[in-house]
């Protein structure tokens, strides 16, 4: 079936099953490979991409269930302000060891930022809390995430 889908800002047409997970839309069809596999059921994060601003699972969206909502990857999500401020402070704070997850991880904590500001720690835990990290970088994220809500109430 043909699809058109609005991907970062571009309207991409796609000839696919309905049923396709977004994720292999993303990385087969249109060769954007910045979202990862991880585990194929939404239960590690790896593959968090933004429909319309929540971070989503798209190893189990399927590509009929998007419609004409706004997706938005790893690859612009550093041209939001959110984003922008998060992909700064995990170099900062040097968030990477082996990197796999960490674009899942930033796409969960850009949402996190952009409708929660000044997240508690709480917040932080529920929002991250299905992003799954093997090396351990838990400690890093957080203070990354507290960096950028810093940078934003500073204005930077």
């Amino acid at each position: 079936m043909l699809f058109s889908i609005n991907i970062n800002g571009e309207r991409r047409r796609v000839d696919v099953d309905d049923d396709t997970p977004l994720l292999w839309v993303l990385r087969d069809v249109l060769g954007m490979t910045g979202t990862k596999f991880g585990c194929g059921a939404a239960l590690c994060g790896a593959c968090t991409v933004h429909i319309d601003g929540v971070a989503t699972r798209s190893c189990v969206t399927p590509i009929d269930s998007v419609g004409t909502s706004q997706v938005t990857t790893i690859e612009t999500i550093g041209e939001t302000p959110a984003g922008a401020r998060i992909q700064k402070a995990w170099l900062e704070r040097e968030v990477v060891q082996c990197g796999y997850c960490q674009s899942g991880q930033i796409m969960s904590a850009t949402a996190l930022l952009s409708q929660n500001p000044n997240p508690s720690d709480a917040d932080i835990d529920d929002a991250m809390s299905g992003n799954i990290c093997r090396c351990g970088t838990y400690p890093r994220i957080r203070a990354a995430i507290k960096l950028a809500a810093q940078s934003g109430r500073q204005g930077g």
